[in-house]
């Protein structure tokens, strides 16, 4: 016990020397969460933060280093399927929230049996959602608890970008257009199909689509009109991709990855019609949050994309200049934790969400 004991303090001290070397400093700005999955500003400075089971909780930062006060959860969160990779997943406020105070969740609805993505928009009073709509459920449903997708992000024109998996079991679904499975999803704020959709004309296919040949896309930025994605692969093989409407970005049919069996999936990792990504990570580092980084609190950091890891327990920073990737840094990984959400502040901070069962948000300011 007293050696445990010992090796968890000294890495606690390496953690804190490390980050400190590095140029930053990482604090805890809330602890005590179940699987944080994402996170929202608020106006007045608070912070949204849902958690897997089903939780929304508001998070008000303690000032000069006092402990921030977590609020009990948000009353009127619909009911949430909560189980293995299934529950509640993305908040985003919508860009007029000042005015109309309204928000989007995204989850996991019905049952281990037959379940589906759900967006709902609500209005937030402050302590309770109300006038709680759905405006998109995935179809058909679809069996077990995996591969959700679940982001949610903004294109310029106010529509809305939604990332769904393939569920896992039926992979070859992600090509196929009568089924929202595996896909990039468009819609309106109130539900609606964009008219300008790429499949919109298309017979039998499921008119939000906007892209195709997705795994499980969890990270999704819009960055000067351009829209960035990146996706689990399965042993090997995770994407970053920029996506434009209507293309195929490959899955199953090209993958760099092999299957958790060491089968060969596919014996492409190219084929003409679909996009090749931008970066691809293999071995796997299981990406999960993306966000634009271009505050000012960190100079060199302006101008990159970074990504949250699970497996890898990092954030990877990704210069990007005209479009194009270069060398990519890793950061973090002295904390030794699965980073399921990485944000960048509207104070200039980078801000991180820790996937545990006593899951932790965290502040990145210079030292």
């Amino acid at each position: 016990m007293m050696r445990h004991a010992l090796m968890a303090l000294l890495a606690a001290v390496f953690s804190a020397g490390a980050a400190q070397a590095a140029g930053y400093r990482v604090a805890t700005v809330a602890a005590g969460l179940v699987h944080p999955w994402s996170l929202a500003f608020l106006p007045d400075g608070r912070l949204l933060v849902t958690e897997r089971p089903g939780r929304l909780r508001v998070i008000e930062p303690g000032a000069n280093g006092q402990p921030a006060l977590r609020s009990a959860p948000v009353q009127g969160v619909p009911h949430v399927m909560a189980q293995g990779q299934a529950g509640l997943f993305d908040v985003l406020l919508h860009p007029q929230f000042v005015e109309n105070r309204l928000l989007y969740l995204s989850f996991a609805h019905g049952t281990l049996a037959a379940n589906h993505l759900r967006v709902v928009r609500a209005r937030f009073d402050g302590t309770r959602l109300l006038d709680v709509t759905p405006v998109f459920t995935s179809q058909p449903a679809k069996q077990a608890s995996q591969h959700f997708g679940g982001r949610l992000a903004w294109l310029p024109d106010g529509t809305l970008v939604l990332g769904m998996g393939d569920g896992n079991l039926e992979r070859t679904d992600a090509q196929r257009l009568h089924t929202h499975l595996g896909k990039l999803l468009r819609i309106n704020a109130d539900g609606s199909v964009p008219r300008d959709n790429p499949f919109v004309a298309t017979a039998g296919a499921r008119p939000e689509i906007y892209s195709r040949g997705h795994r499980n896309p969890q990270g999704l930025v819009t960055v000067g009109g351009e829209l960035y994605a990146h996706e689990h692969g399965s042993r090997g093989g995770d994407e970053l991709n920029r996506i434009s409407p209507g293309a195929n970005y490959g899955w199953p049919i090209t993958t760099g990855g092999i299957d958790y069996t060491y089968a060969r999936i596919t014996p492409y990792r190219s084929l003409p019609g679909v996009e090749p990504p931008l970066l691809e990570w293999t071995p796997s580092v299981a990406p999960a949050g993306l966000a634009w980084y271009d505050g000012a609190l960190f100079p060199a950091w302006r101008g990159s994309l970074f990504v949250a890891t699970l497996k890898e327990r990092s954030v990877r920073r990704v210069p990007m200049s005209g479009g194009a990737a270069g060398v990519q840094e890793v950061l973090f990984q002295e904390l030794g934790e699965r980073l399921r959400d990485v944000r960048a502040g509207p104070d200039g901070a980078l801000y991180l969400l820790t996937d545990s069962a006593d899951g932790r948000v965290l502040r990145v300011r210079p030292k």
